[in-house]
């Protein structure tokens, strides 16, 4: 008779707790649907030059709100801005220089920094600002601990939501195998792709943690590269089965962990795309291997485009143009932002570009929005 009764009352939990799963999923379904409709209402009232203004993510190495800077942001109505070094001065006048950069758009931006850690950290205590010194992040890794990683997530992000930056570009899933990679040689967390994979991973946690959104890079991995794609376009000589059992490990690890934004590195792979097209402007590595092979559905943001990775072999218009067919999402730090606009229209106009590619790189950017900045809240009200 116990029997009986404790098997009942088993059953009776376990049918509790699936109701409550079912439902809770239900709920969370219906909110993403709704979600979604609602942004693809407001997606179909936008201009497309405020659609393309969207995957465009500006900068401006200013203390202070100029007048260059305002012109920028209210004539090309860019979705994201990304701060330097140069943009803090003090306390007050970073703040109210974010502010400025805040107000000036009716859609909510991403407002984004490299905060690294080590020598790769733009938000430093200088005057009365006083942020967290962060290690850099191969001491990181020397720690070997998810923990030790995941509060010093927390802590970068608890210093950036102070300033109202809200998407780091971090952490590095880059696996350092070559030693001559000086440009990576302090900030990636060790030669361990397993090691990198759970470091990162943890650190992003932490971010996540204070509402900072994460952005994996810089994907397929420059690891093993020995050139610095500032100056000129890095070679991988890996062929795709020797990247899925080395580099790509870490963001295949992010992806199944529910990664977001993947950050597009300035890398050539020949033995994928058959030529020199870098791994940024390439189909064949952001839509079929990032995106199909690997089963990422998240926002794909290129590397900076003022790189000679890119400016030393292909024009301005080339660069948009390629980058948004091989299936980016947004494009960092365009040279010029009002001819990227006008660029992109052009492509468009001219049936190089679809229009449709750009209303599904902006309805998952706004969606991004809705879930982190409110931006579904703010039109409703």
């Amino acid at each position: 008779m116990k029997k009986i009764l404790l098997t009942s009352i088993i059953i009776v939990i376990t049918l509790g707790i699936s109701t409550t799963f079912i439902k809770n999923y239900e709920v969370t379904q219906t909110k993403k649907k709704n979600e979604e409709e609602k942004v693809l209402s407001y997606l179909n009232e936008m201009s497309i030059e405020e659609k393309i203004g969207q995957m465009l993510m500006i900068s401006d190495r200013t203390a202070m709100m100029s007048e260059n800077l305002q012109n920028n942001l209210t004539e090309n109505k860019p979705g994201g801005f990304i701060f330097f070094s140069e943009n803090f001065t003090n306390k007050e006048e970073s703040l109210k220089l974010i502010d400025a950069i805040k107000q000036s758009s009716k859609i909510p931006l991403l407002l984004s920094i490299d905060q690294e850690g080590g020598r790769v950290q733009r938000l430093k205590t200088k005057n009365d600002i006083q942020v967290f010194e962060i290690p850099s992040m191969i001491e990181v890794g020397k720690n070997n601990d998810v923990n030790y990683a995941f509060e010093i997530g927390k802590k970068i992000g608890k210093d950036l939501n102070a300033y109202g930056i809200n998407m780091n570009f971090a952490p590095v899933l880059d696996t350092l195998t070559n030693s001559s990679n000086k440009s990576l040689l302090d900030r990636s967390f060790g030669s361990d792709y397993n090691l990198v994979s759970n470091m990162g991973i943890s650190v992003a946690k932490g971010l996540k943690e204070e509402k900072i959104i994460p952005v994996y890079k810089h994907f397929p991995g420059l690891g093993s590269t020995i050139v610095d794609s500032h100056y000129d376009l890095p070679v991988l000589s890996k062929t795709k089965e020797e990247l899925l059992k080395s580099d790509l490990i870490p963001f295949q690890a992010a992806i199944q962990n529910n990664a977001e934004i993947i950050m597009i590195g300035h890398l050539s792979i020949p033995s994928i795309t058959k030529d020199q097209t870098p791994s940024s402007l390439s189909k064949e590595i952001i839509t079929n291997l990032l995106k199909e092979e690997m089963g990422f559905t998240g926002i794909v943001i290129t590397d900076a485009l003022n790189m000679k990775a890119l400016t030393k072999y292909y024009k301005e218009s080339e660069i948009y143009e390629m980058a948004i067919n091989a299936g980016v999402d947004i494009l960092l730090m365009p040279e010029n932002p009002s001819f990227a606009i006008t660029s992109i229209k052009d492509s468009i106009k001219k049936g190089n570009i679809q229009e449709e590619k750009i209303n599904e790189s902006v309805k998952k950017i706004l969606l991004l929005k809705a879930k982190y900045l409110g931006f579904l809240k703010d039109i409703e009200t």
